[in-house]
């Protein structure tokens, strides 16, 4: 008897939802911040998008496209519709918001590449990371 009433308080600290805003989310966050400002990203994302690069636009659009799709599942389906699992009802989601990402982040880091040469890749990982935890306090 002693042992199920142990089991079972176990199994509902396993089952208890994490805190949506922690201290790794926190870190991420604040990290993208200080690369937006320390690096001067917003001026430099400008900078590109008045020197009309074509890698940059196409990656703007496709990160639109990633984004629009995790807002419609997080927004439409979980918070409108109140479905949990959307993956399982349309699972044709997940993989066409992970090859957008993919293909914007190739994008971003071609267009960018002039500006901040090797450390483009890095500092679009922060800022993508701050991204994802900023999204994730949604839902």
């Amino acid at each position: 008897m002693f042992l199920f009433t142990e089991e079972s308080t176990a199994v509902e600290k396993t089952m208890r939802p994490l805190k949506r805003l922690n201290i790794h989310s926190a870190f991420w966050i604040l990290t993208s911040i200080a690369v937006t400002y320390y690096f001067d990203f917003l001026k430099n994302i400008k900078e590109t998008m008045q020197a009309d690069s074509w890698w940059l636009s196409c990656g703007t659009c496709l990160l639109a496209t990633c984004l629009s799709v995790a807002f419609y599942c997080i927004l439409y389906l979980e918070w409108y519709c109140g479905i949990q699992d959307y993956d399982e009802q349309y699972p044709a989601l997940i993989p066409i918001t992970t090859a957008t990402f993919i293909a914007a982040a190739i994008c971003f880091n071609v267009a960018l590449w002039p500006v901040w040469s090797f450390f483009t890749p890095v500092l679009l990982f922060i800022q993508f990371m701050g991204v994802v935890m900023l999204v994730s306090l949604l839902g």
